[in-house]
């Protein structure tokens, strides 16, 4: 059964990026990229699908469908779900392996958690992780926690409605001082 992964790179209190409006000041989710893409490699070669909400969606693909390299080939190669309400079409460079979903979150996801095939990610979006938190869709959390803090910015779980109790599969630490704690939903919770 394929899993609804989250992986996303979360300051010390909670921030995904700063202030809201500032996406494009990543600067601190970065240091040390070199270190850590075979492990991103690694993660990406057991997922085969890409669950983006609109303002993820349109930042990637503002950009990657341009790159080259095997990130951005697995960028641009990797089937795209896009889960929103408001653009009524949705476009990847030349690429025609991206759909809209406007409705049936649930249905839809749980069907595809049913199909053969690698795991699902979810790389950014504290909308559509919140969204998929509260609906019980998500089963793993990898979260790459950088060693600053903003003191604002947009938060990633800012808006779950209940408790969810989680297992730690694995940790890593890189020298930059970024940890990477991935955990799992416990047994008898949605997921």
């Amino acid at each position: 059964m394929r899993k609804v992964i989250v992986s996303i790179h979360v300051t010390l209190d909670g921030f995904i990026s700063g202030p809201i409006g500032d996406l494009e000041n990543l600067d601190w989710a970065f240091p040390g990229v070199e270190e850590t893409m075979p492990d991103i490699e690694d993660f990406l070669r057991s997922v085969d699908i890409m669950l983006l909400g609109r303002i993820v969606y349109e930042g990637f693909a503002s950009y990657w469908p341009d790159q080259t390299g095997r990130f951005a080939d697995w960028m641009n190669k990797t089937p795209k779900i896009v889960f929103s309400k408001t653009p009524k079409k949705v476009e990847w460079g030349k690429w025609d392996n991206i759909s809209l979903i406007h409705e049936n979150v649930v249905e839809v996801v749980k069907k595809l958690k049913q199909q053969e095939g690698g795991d699902m990610v979810i790389f950014g979006g504290a909308n559509l992780v919140q969204s998929f938190t509260n609906l019980g869709l998500i089963d793993e959390y990898r979260l790459i926690v950088d060693p600053v803090i903003l003191g604002s910015g947009k938060a990633l779980l800012k808006n779950v409605e209940k408790r969810y109790n989680l297992r730690l599969l694995d940790t890593k630490r890189y020298k930059n001082g970024a940890v990477v704690l991935h955990y799992q939903l416990k047994n008898g919770q949605e997921g």
